[in-house]
């Protein structure tokens, strides 16, 4: 018998490491970028979906999305790569032979990229 796939909500009780909130907005944020951002929606590189995901954080939650992110226990683009590669493991995301989770390193600053942008 088939082992059904699990919900994102129990993919990431599993990993223990991230919100359930962070699982969905990650996955969420694959949809957008390949709307929004992609120019190749059959694949979206690692720094590709970075940017998806900074521009989704600052259209939901404005000020607040390094905030957010931060509640979530996400504090680098490194942690989008894990969550990323969490789903692909849990079959909610597919990677390409070429893609590595050390795409996700570095991409940029959460502080600068989420709130120094912002001028008051």
């Amino acid at each position: 018998m088939k082992e059904t796939r699990k919900t994102i909500e129990e993919v990431a009780r599993d990993c223990g490491r991230y919100s359930p909130a962070a699982f969905k907005f990650v996955y969420e944020g694959l949809g957008y970028t390949v709307q929004h951002i992609a120019r190749e929606p059959r694949h979206v590189s690692g720094q590709t979906l970075c940017e998806g995901l900074r521009r989704l954080a600052l259209e939901r939650y404005g000020l607040l999305a390094l905030l957010v992110l931060r509640s979530w226990d996400i504090k680098t683009t490194r942690d989008f790569g894990e969550i990323v590669y969490t789903l692909i493991d849990h079959e909610w995301m597919s990677a390409q032979p070429t893609d590595t989770i050390d795409d996700f390193n570095g991409v940029y600053d959460f502080r600068t990229a989420l709130k120094d942008q912002f001028q008051f």
